[in-house]
């Protein structure tokens, strides 16, 4: 059994399906991405928005793979730490002596970005216990000397899915958020915590159900101000259709909606299609030109505004090596 997702994941079906892949957002956009044979990755990102500014950004990451054997039965083990043990498995006409070394998942990863930002992150999975990972997350601005530093723990398992996160340099505050699930059904809650004010500054909670063929949720979110309900369905293979709505009862009377649908016109292509209550139509087409070569187009229209300079147009080129 699958553990559940996260609590930001329980409307992700629908969440991508509604901002993924529309690239109306950027004038342009690039993206060059090399895999070596030694699990560094390379990754190279432009992008040019609608007002002439440009942004890019140079990012490396190193993936230590885990590794081990994994026994469900055995008669006698000795662990001398957690990556190294002795086994003894004996069987009906053996017996083997093994030695285990089972070496934890570990990514490293660095980028430095056009606005002189340095950032980097460590991860380590299953440490300690099978769904257990630690992050530590560190960023730099030589200019201003401000930093940043954050740890987070996440631990899932076939029933529940909880995390920390803690941003040390700010206030310090921590974010602990937690889901179950049982059957397709999921309930989560989430809260911020900040240390110096001993207080808790935001929560939020959401309900959902999830099947392979479709996901619907609904979340209330800053301290239960701003309602969302969502919902996913795949269609078949070739199409799908999402439609999200929220209203915030601070701010607003109305409520806005979202709808979205994407059809896959062959193996290598695919187009997509939203609309909100705001009457801005978007679409955007991504095909696979070659193995490692992808092209977006995308465009935005806003009907209530055709004679006005409101419509945008984007592409994106990315290659993967």
């Amino acid at each position: 059994m699958a553990a559940p997702p996260a609590f930001t994941d329980i409307s992700k079906s629908s969440n991508d399906l509604l901002t993924k892949d529309f690239y109306h957002l950027s004038a342009a956009a690039l993206e060059i991405k090399n895999n070596t044979p030694n699990n560094v990755t390379f990754k190279v990102t432009g992008k040019s928005t609608h007002e002439s500014k440009n942004s890019g950004a140079l990012e490396a990451k190193y993936t230590d793979k885990p590794n081990g054997i994994y026994f469900t039965k055995f008669t006698l083990t000795s662990r001398i730490s957690k990556a190294l043990a002795f086994m003894v498995n004996k069987g009906l006409r053996e017996t083997q002596l093994l030695m285990i070394y089972r070496r934890t998942g570990f990514t490293v990863t660095q980028s430095w970005n056009t606005a002189n930002a340095l950032d980097n992150k460590m991860e380590l999975n299953d440490v300690g216990a099978k769904g257990l990972k630690l992050e530590a997350l560190g960023s730099f601005l030589p200019v201003t000397l401000d930093y940043g530093a954050k740890v987070n723990i996440h631990f899932k398992q076939p029933k529940f899915h909880v995390r920390a996160l803690f941003d040390l340099a700010k206030g310090p505050t921590a974010n602990i958020d937690a889901v179950i699930g049982q059957d397709g059904f999921l309930a989560g809650a989430s809260a911020a915590y900040d240390v110096q004010r001993a207080a808790i500054t935001n929560y939020s909670a959401s309900v959902g159900y999830t099947r392979p063929e479709y996901t619907a949720a609904i979340t209330g979110a800053n301290n239960m101000t701003v309602f969302s309900a969502s919902y996913y369905h795949k269609v078949d293979a070739n199409v799908e259709a999402g439609a999200k709505a929220s209203w915030n009862s601070k701010n607003s009377n109305t409520v806005g909606l979202e709808v979205a649908s994407k059809y896959r016109l062959d193996p290598l292509s695919f187009a997509k299609v939203k609309m909100n209550d705001r009457g801005v139509v978007a679409i955007a087409y991504n095909v696979l030109l070659r193995p490692g070569v992808t092209l977006g187009l995308g465009a935005s229209f806003d009907t209530q505004k055709m004679d006005q300079a409101t419509h945008k147009i984007g592409t994106s080129f990315t290659f993967d090596s």
